[in-house]
């Protein structure tokens, strides 16, 4: 019984992780990369995401609650995993040891960036351009962010490798292999919307 309680623990955790989390992390990205038009650009979008009818609702069950138990899950997954990529010296265990450590630092990011902005945005705050800009006027947090944004959008990519993986989509040598580079694609393309984002509001 624990065996198979662990089992549909990882698949939901997995399943998680990129439905509806990881299809939020790309629609939040390509939200922030509007700012790339210009703060009226942003303010626009931001305005209709903040205006969407049942918004709170919405936010609470597709992205709070799944990504809190991601994230606790994964915090266990991350302190109970027997990571030895010196040891073992293989790339597929390096990512595994990867996909720890930018968990743990996308969750201290994000959970600070919720507090700058959602919370903030509860207590009277507006979340348009213009605080941002305040944000990232810090280099201190800009560095914070590019290394925040970097983590999380790497923990997105590789967990979607393990993904397909684990659900049964790549089971031969090739195919995993194809996701490899899939994946590593999706990596990049992201951080460089990401890393856009953050550089418009400097």
């Amino acid at each position: 019984m624990a065996g198979n309680r662990e089992f549909f623990n990882r698949r939901l955790h997995s399943l998680l992780g990129v439905i509806p989390v990881g299809v939020f992390l790309i629609q939040h990205l390509f939200v922030n990369y509007s700012a790339t038009g210009g703060p009226e650009s942003f303010n626009r979008v931001a305005d209709f995401m903040g205006n969407l009818p049942f918004r709170l609702v919405l936010e609470t069950v597709i992205i709070y609650l799944p990504l809190l138990y991601h994230a606790i899950y994964g915090l266990y997954i991350a302190f109970t995993a027997d990571n030895n990529p010196v040891r073992y010296g293989y790339f597929r265990n390096w990512m595994f040891t990867l996909q720890r450590v930018t968990g743990i630092i996308t969750l201290i990011f994000v959970s600070w960036h919720v507090w700058e902005t959602r919370v903030a945005a509860a207590f009277g705050a507006t979340v348009n351009y213009n605080m941002m800009a305040d944000i990232l006027s810090s280099p201190f947090m800009v560095v914070f962010y590019f290394i925040g944004v970097i983590s999380t959008i790497f923990h997105f990519a590789n967990g979607l490798w393990s993904f397909f993986v684990s659900w049964g989509i790549t089971v031969t040598p090739r195919s995993q292999r194809i996701s490899t580079y899939f994946t590593i694609g999706l990596f990049f393309a992201l951080s460089f919307v990401g890393i856009r984002a953050i550089l418009a509001f400097m």
